[in-house]
């Protein structure tokens, strides 16, 4: 008798507990998940493969661009089709059959910065296309959208190769080479600072095994036509990684570190924003994601980590060379 009431009670606490984790799976639904990381499901958005910059709209919308097309997406927390487009083509004067490579994004007050890679491509060739620095703002409502705001601003590059303080980094020749040669340049990071100035985080070069990090303090005047005004760059150690991602999180930076070339392990490192503070690892899961977005969930004290899947086989053939309506990207959200 004793035997049956606990075989009973064992079987009404494993009732119990699936109830508990379905309940949990169904929460975190963005879309299908496909895996589990350390702090939830990874969720599969339809639309590029490469995700490559993001910012939050508000707590239910982000959106998102990729390095392939000079078009932002809007998608709603929750759903996995997208709910917006806009192209900016005609805004960043990109030439047919090119892109820009938008890379990285930063939120001050409602409006949101953007910054292209300002690199060469993968065979070296120069592309004018790639040097902008450029801002749209949220125009609030049930359905935020993002509207162009100034001028896209073409000269940093000549403006970080002028300052003195960058010598040491060799940027005018690192300018010249492929964006993932060793001592090559790739602008992939853009943060937000308190001061409500910009953080450019370099994937490549690096120098000591060290990424680069530059203030950008005037970035209002840089939209409306005037030079950068640059800070004292800042050398981290992301342990021979360079940045992929950085954003500014309540009080802290997270930043998104990988290797300047294709191959190499993914990490992400929180970092008071302090030239003489060393960053620290984050301990998360990422399994067989390639995180090179993220953005806060305002409200949530989470993050959101978006996957750069390009290069993911499907059917033999590389996600980003599949037809537009078979593109996914993959997202998991941390809790740090």
């Amino acid at each position: 008798m004793l035997a049956r009431v606990l075989s009973i009670e064992a079987d009404r606490v494993t009732r119990a507990l699936a109830g508990g984790l379905m309940a949990v799976a169904s929460a975190w639904a963005l879309a299908a998940p496909t895996a589990v990381g350390a702090t939830g499901p990874v969720m599969t958005y339809r639309g590029p493969c490469d995700a490559s910059a993001a910012v939050a709209l508000d707590a239910r919308h982000f959106v998102v661009a990729n390095d392939e097309s000079d078009a932002l997406l809007t998608y709603r927390l929750g759903e996995a089709g997208r709910v917006g487009t806009m192209d900016l083509g005609t805004f960043l004067g990109t030439p047919p059959n090119e892109e820009s490579d938008i890379e990285g994004a930063a939120t001050i007050g409602s409006r949101v910065y953007w910054i292209t890679s300002h690199s060469r491509n993968s065979r070296g060739v120069p592309l004018p296309s790639r040097h902008r620095v450029f801002a749209t703002d949220i125009v609030g409502g049930a359905e935020p959208r993002l509207s162009p705001v100034g001028t896209p601003y073409r000269d940093l590059l000549q403006d970080l190769i002028a300052t003195p303080s960058l010598a040491g980094w060799n940027l005018a020749e690192a300018s010249t080479r492929a964006a993932e040669a060793e001592g090559g340049l790739n602008i992939e990071g853009l943060a937000a600072t308190p001061e409500g100035g910009l953080l450019l985080g370099f994937r490549n070069p690096l120098r000591e095994g060290r990424a680069l990090v530059v203030p950008i303090e005037n970035p209002a005047d840089v939209i409306a036509g005037k030079r950068t005004k640059l800070g004292a760059p800042i050398a981290l150690d992301l342990g021979g990684r360079g940045i992929r991602s950085l954003d500014l999180v309540g009080s802290a930076y997270y930043i998104v570190a990988a290797p300047v070339a294709s191959t190499g392990t993914f990490a992400l490192f929180r970092w008071s924003g302090r030239g003489t503070d060393a960053p620290t690892q984050v301990s998360v899961n990422l399994g067989s994601l390639r995180p090179e977005a993220l953005f806060a969930v305002p409200g949530s004290g989470n993050i959101v980590l978006l996957s750069d899947d390009g290069g993911i086989v499907v059917d033999g053939r590389e996600c980003k060379k599949l037809r537009h309506s078979q593109q996914t990207f993959r997202a998991i959200t941390v809790s740090p």
